[in-house]
């Protein structure tokens, strides 16, 4: 199969639709030396002749229905794949769950991002074993780089709700005295992103996988609103599609910004649900970063109340239909960053 063959869209098209034709891992060179590896439907890899000193991962797709970040994905895809894009580093793709997808769902089973760092073990359906080779795939990736390297993994997600602050970013949680990284608040401002939300605790997202495995800097971001294939207004994602293409094709794109300027949570509460009772005490259609008083009471269920703690603390992700021991709301308040990697 030839490289062209995968372009205007048909990669994604041949992974969601035929992805029997991708199963066995092939490699070439483009006329302007880019290399091209296709590891497996919805995975593929590309990178230069001389490799600079990212590496990158851009992942979509771990949700079925949040669309506009597939289609932002697939179309810089096909300019390296047609030769337009010359690139400066090694960039990983990963269009993460294609059955659901094809049925425009979240997922299938199982939310496939609550299914890495091993959490894949507990199940045995096929969003586990997706969720174990992607593990194997961004494992190996990141093991071709260097010391000195940059490892990065931009998880590229929209949200099921609107959100009072469109486009934001979940840092995920550092162990082991890292510091979050000045270059990057820059590189997702830059983005678009003005909200940053900075976790407290392991989870089994995938972007925590890269950055605790692989010590990678790993962020879960969320540009938008869910809606189905075709109906994005892609301008709103411009933005963040100018700052990958200029992070994959320049020798070192590091935008810098003033963190005052920007909105810096902390995560302090994580209300997972217990029981099949388990109620919100806010409309449905309460947006992402909606404030409440202390003392208000956010959610409940038998034997259990959950409150606001502080003044202005406020409400992300809330799904009340999460399964049983999954997280059905996070809230937030804000931080300030002190100590911060150059």
């Amino acid at each position: 199969m030839d490289p062209l063959d995968l372009a205007n869209g048909q990669f994604l098209h041949l992974s969601r639709f035929q992805p029997e034709r991708l199963t066995s891992p092939k490699q070439w060179v483009l006329a302007n030396g880019t290399a091209i590896e296709l590891i497996a439907p919805g995975i593929i890899m590309a990178g230069p002749a001389q490799p600079g000193t990212k590496h990158i991962v851009l992942s979509c797709g771990i949700h079925g229905n949040e669309t506009a970040p597939i289609e932002m994905c697939s179309d810089i895809l096909d300019t390296i794949l047609t030769g337009e894009l010359a690139l400066k580093h090694r960039v990983l793709f990963i269009f993460g769950n294609l059955p659901a997808m094809n049925i425009a769902r979240r997922f299938v089973e199982e939310n496939m991002n609550r299914l890495f760092s091993g959490a894949h073990k507990q199940g045995s359906n096929a969003e586990c074993e997706r969720a174990r080779q992607l593990e194997n795939v961004v494992t190996a990736f990141f093991a071709d780089a260097r010391e000195q390297d940059e490892k990065l993994h931009y998880d590229l997600h929209t949200a099921i709700r609107d959100s009072k602050n469109e486009k934001f970013v979940v840092m995920p949680y550092l162990e082991d005295g890292r510091e979050h990284s000045a270059k990057q608040f820059g590189f997702l401002a830059a983005c678009g992103v003005n909200t940053f939300l900075l976790s407290s605790a392991p989870t089994t997202t995938f972007s925590y996988f890269s950055s605790a495995s692989c010590k990678a800097r790993g962020f879960t971001v969320e540009l938008g609103k869910v809606q189905p294939f075709g109906q994005n207004d892609m301008s709103r994602f411009e933005q963040a599609r100018t700052a990958l293409v200029a992070l994959l094709s320049e020798v070192d794109f590091a935008p810098r910004v003033n963190l005052d300027s920007l909105l810096i949570y902390r995560v302090n509460q994580v209300i997972n649900r217990q029981h099949e009772d388990f109620v919100l005490h806010f409309a449905d259609d309460t947006p992402n970063f909606t404030d409440f008083r202390q003392g208000q009471l956010l959610a409940s269920e038998p034997g259990a109340e959950y409150h606001a703690e502080f003044d202005g603390e406020a409400i992300v992700f809330p799904n009340a239909r999460v399964a049983l021991g999954q997280r059905a709301l996070l809230t937030v308040i804000p931080t300030t960053v002190e100590k911060l990697d150059v």
